[in-house]
């Protein structure tokens, strides 16, 4: 692991989970799970539409986007685009991002998970894994999502996790008007469910505009 880039040696533990910044293997893996599906065809959770592409471009496309968010990583402007690995398998993506976060203390998360690994809480753990890493380790204030009406799976998520209506959003997605619901989720509100273990965290913290 490169000395100069310590962000790949950061790790979050959790009882079922590993989350780190994808290796090349990593990458390979989450471009198959893409391939085996992350939501029903028919119902588009994602702004932008990005699984709306044919099957023999999509890997390619996970490949490039997610070394895209290391390339364009700034102090000022990051994106931790973790692959999230479940018995030696990476299964899905958990980010979290902010702008200006030493002075906003705001941070942002979204995912995707492999259909196959759907419906067990694991949705659940990463996200409390990345939040663990955003209040406690990097003394975060707030964090932000937001999820489409029809994206039961990721409301529950943030139900559980203590996250407060912040509004909606809309949004055209394939044409067609949808709504999103935005959450805030404050410092003093969160409380992980399970145990989260951060390895290698200080020498990444100029990485994250903090000092």
């Amino acid at each position: 692991m490169p000395d100069h880039w310590p962000l790949f040696k950061l790790r979050l533990s959790t009882p079922r989970l590993e989350l780190r910044l994808p290796t090349l293997e990593d990458l390979d893996q989450l471009a198959d799970r893409a391939v085996e599906g992350i939501h029903d065809p028919d119902v588009m959770p994602f702004i932008p539409p990005w699984t709306d592409v044919p099957s023999d471009e999509l890997p390619r496309n996970v490949v490039l986007s997610n070394l895209g968010e290391i390339a364009r990583w700034r102090p000022e402007r990051w994106c931790c685009n973790f692959a999230v690995i479940h018995d030696g398998q990476a299964i899905g993506v958990q980010d979290l991002s902010a702008t200006d976060f030493a002075v906003t203390r705001e941070v942002h998360t979204g995912s995707w998970l492999g259909r196959l690994y759907q419906g067990r809480g694991l949705g659940t753990e990463m996200r409390a894994a990345v939040l663990h890493l955003a209040f406690t380790g990097l003394g975060a204030l707030s964090a932000i999502s937001a999820a489409f009406e029809h994206n039961g799976s990721s409301l529950a998520v943030s139900r559980k996790l203590g996250y407060r209506p912040d509004g909606l959003s809309v949004h055209n997605v394939r044409g067609r008007r949808t709504v999103a619901r935005r959450l805030r989720l404050d410092h003093a509100a969160f409380t992980s469910p399970i145990p989260v273990d951060i390895h290698g965290l200080e020498p990444c913290l100029p990485h994250f505009g903090l000092r």
